[in-house]
C-alpha cells in the first residue's frame, strides 16, 4: 500500500480494529490465580493509546496497567493478513519485554475471537481473546486459558474500555 492509498481500499477486514483507535480508560478485572479454581477477582484500573499503523493494516497501542503492587507499561502491535483474512496479535510486558506467543483470528458478527498456544507454569495452554460489546464509546477484550486443548476455557483477565 503506498502513503497515497486512502484506507477505504483496504481489504475486507483490515479496519476491523479501528473501532480501537484513541485513547481510552479501562477497568481491569483479573483472576487472584490461573488455573487453579480460583474465583478471587482483583480489580484495577489503567489507560491505553491505541493508533492505525502501516497505512491501516496494523495498529500499535501503549498501556499503563496499575495493579494494586505497582504499574507497569505493556504494549501491542496487531497486523491483517489480507491473504489469510485474518488478524495477528501480540503483547509485550514492560516488566519483561519481548514479544509474546502470537494470537491469530478475526471478527465475526461484531465479536473478535483469537487463539495461540503457549506455556503457563511449565505447561502448555491454549489461550482465547475475545472482543466484544464494542460501541462507538466502549469494548470489552476477555482473556481465557485451557489446560485441556481448549475443551473448557477459563476466563481470567477482562478489560472494559471507556473513551476518554
Amino acid at each position: 500500500m503506498t502513503s497515497s492509498q486512502s484506507t477505504a481500499a483496504l481489504p475486507a477486514g483490515a479496519r476491523d480494529f479501528d473501532f480501537l483507535h484513541g485513547s481510552w480508560r479501562v477497568a481491569h478485572q483479573r483472576l487472584a490465580e490461573r488455573l487453579r479454581g480460583s474465583t478471587d477477582w482483583v480489580r484495577f484500573g489503567g489507560t491505553m493509546s491505541a493508533r492505525p499503523i502501516l497505512g491501516g493494516l496494523g495498529n500499535f497501542d501503549e498501556n499503563v496497567i496499575d495493579l494494586p503492587q505497582g504499574s507497569y507499561q505493556a504494549c501491542t502491535l496487531r497486523l491483517f493478513d489480507a491473504q489469510r483474512a485474518q488478524w495477528s496479535i501480540r503483547w509485550i510486558d514492560g516488566r519483561d519485554p519481548k514479544l509474546d506467543a502470537p494470537m491469530y483470528g478475526s471478527f465475526e458478527q461484531g465479536v473478535g475471537t483469537f487463539f495461540g498456544d503457549d506455556t503457563f507454569d511449565g505447561k502448555p495452554i491454549r489461550i482465547r481473546f475475545l472482543w466484544s460489546q464494542i460501541k462507538p464509546h466502549s469494548a470489552r477484550w476477555e482473556q481465557a486459558f485451557s489446560a485441556d486443548a481448549g475443551q473448557t476455557w477459563e476466563p481470567n483477565w477482562i478489560m472494559d474500555f471507556e473513551r476518554v
